[in-house]
């Protein structure tokens, strides 16, 4: 008996779709939704569980002197580099100082490893979170561009989409070698 009340529903129900819509308004919402469905994956996501960039830099053995060293400001991953450096801040060269988090939108620059004479692309994170540090203060500005290009600017708080937009130090992260097309 309830077998029957809910054939009797689903057929009423059924009737009713088919005497309101079109089979082109039917099937245009349909592809409508698997188009969407299978666009979902590509849109942006923030990655708050991402590891940090993974390094992809030179062999830096061989380096000596200021260009070697990650306190001084001509450390040569530092070309493009604005801001007080992580290294003399309790951090190093490509990780922050602990208490606070790699912003995860960056600049980038082009610098040229010394050694072997290739141009390697730069990531340049803004550690937020805490005060700025206050030492080894950088501003080099090789290649920088104004700020209407803003993926080239250092001259931005790049603590966007963190927990703060205090700004703290700044990384030098090589995401790899630089190529001519």
């Amino acid at each position: 008996m309830a077998e029957r009340n809910v054939d009797s529903w689903l057929e009423a129900a059924a009737r009713r779709l088919a005497s309101t819509t079109s089979r082109r308004g039917f099937l245009a919402r349909m592809g409508t939704a698997l188009f969407g469905a299978a666009s979902l994956p590509l849109l942006p996501v923030a990655r708050a569980g991402a590891e940090s960039p993974r390094e992809a830099g030179p062999d830096e053995s061989k380096l000596q002197g200021a260009a070697g060293d990650p306190t001084n400001c001509e450390y040569w991953r530092y070309c493009a580099i604005d801001g007080f450096l992580s290294a003399c801040c309790g951090g190093t060269h490509s990780s922050c100082p602990p208490g606070t988090e790699m912003s995860r939108v960056t600049w980038i620059g082009t610098c040229r490893h010394p050694v072997d004479g290739k141009d390697y692309i730069i990531s340049y994170n803004d550690c937020c979170g805490t005060s700025f540090c206050g030492r080894c203060i950088c501003n080099r500005n090789e290649g920088d561009r104004p700020v209407y290009l803003a993926g080239r600017s250092n001259d931005i708080n790049w603590c966007m989409g963190t927990s703060t937009a205090a700004y703290s130090s700044t990384v030098a992260i090589v995401l790899g070698v630089a190529t001519e097309s």
